[in-house]
């Protein structure tokens, strides 16, 4: 997820005091990186849990409502943090998408 043109930036030889600059950006670019990784593993531990939830009270791995209201929801949320809407909705559907995936698995091990 971080900027990987170090080489392009240190091969051009450019000024000591961007390449500074650029160093400490990408610093703060990786430990945010970081962050959402740490961020959505935790995230899948909790629907993790409800995957088998769901399983053990025959409850379908799926909840379109609640995705619906889950994308509204980041979109507003991308609104007022400068974010695309479009491109926080995407997201969250490849998200959802994965979460499905994993529910439908545990399903089928609790069958």
């Amino acid at each position: 997820m971080s900027d990987t043109s170090d080489t392009n930036d240190t091969a051009a030889g450019s000024d000591p005091e961007v390449l500074a600059e650029l160093t400490r950006l990408r610093e703060s670019i990786d430990n945010i990186d970081a962050a959402v990784v740490h961020m959505l593993a935790e995230r899948f531990k909790c629907t993790q849990q409800v995957g088998v939830l769901k399983a053990a009270h025959q409850l379908p791995p799926a909840d379109p409502a609640r995705e619906s209201r889950q994308i509204a929801r980041l979109r507003e949320l991308a609104e007022s943090a400068k974010l695309d809407p479009a491109f926080a909705e995407k997201l969250l559907n490849f998200i959802i998408a994965e979460v499905i995936r994993h529910h439908e698995t545990i399903a089928d091990g609790a069958r």
